[in-house]
Formats: structure tokens, C-alpha cells, sequence
């Protein structure tokens, strides 16, 4: 190998390495940002239900016991269907009277 060919590899490998080591730091700093928002999110979330009123919390807590009946629901049905297919039932049997209704 010559000198000359020798001094090119060494240029290819310093650019792979360089850009290597710049493409990581870019992704560590946008990484680390993102955290930095989610932590002051969270802070200012945490700020909004300490200092809301009452009548806020009870409209809060409210909406979220919605989500969870829902998703109560959901599982409920999800296991009664696997009760079924575990009885012997088909698929089509056991989502028999499942159907959504318009509107749900």
C-alpha cells in the first residue's frame, strides 16, 4: 500500500468516525431534551390539579372513571369471548350478539 493510499484510508476512517460520533451526540441531546419536556409536563400537570378547584377535580375524576368503564367493558367482553371459544364455541358464535351499534 502506498503512502498516499495509506493517508486516504486514514482520511475515510477520521470522516466515518466524526460523523459517527456527531450523529450520536444528536441523538443523546434530542433525547435528553425530550425527557426535559416530558419531566416539565408532568410538573406542570401535577401544578394544575393542585390548584384546581373542587368542582375541577370532581369534573376530572369523573371523566377518567368514563375511561375506565370503558375499558372495563372492552375486557369483560374480551373475556366472555374467550370463555366461549374455550367452551367449544366459533369465532362467529362467540361475537354473536356483539355487534356494535350505531352511535357506540
Amino acid at each position: 500500500m502506498s503512502a498516499q493510499a495509506t493517508r486516504a484510508l486514514q482520511l475515510k476512517i477520521r470522516r466515518i468516525v466524526w460523523t459517527g460520533a456527531i450523529a450520536s451526540v444528536t441523538a443523546m441531546g434530542a433525547w435528553y431534551g425530550a425527557g426535559l419536556k416530558i419531566q416539565s409536563e408532568e410538573k406542570k400537570i401535577m401544578k394544575e390539579r393542585l390548584e384546581a378547584t373542587p368542582a375541577e377535580k370532581i369534573k376530572l375524576l369523573e371523566q377518567q372513571r368514563i375511561e375506565l368503564l370503558t375499558k372495563r367493558h372492552g375486557i369483560e367482553k374480551k373475556i366472555r369471548q374467550l370463555e366461549m371459544r374455550g367452551a367449544g364455541a366459533t369465532r362467529a358464535e362467540s361475537m354473536a350478539g356483539m355487534e356494535r351499534k350505531r352511535g357506540e
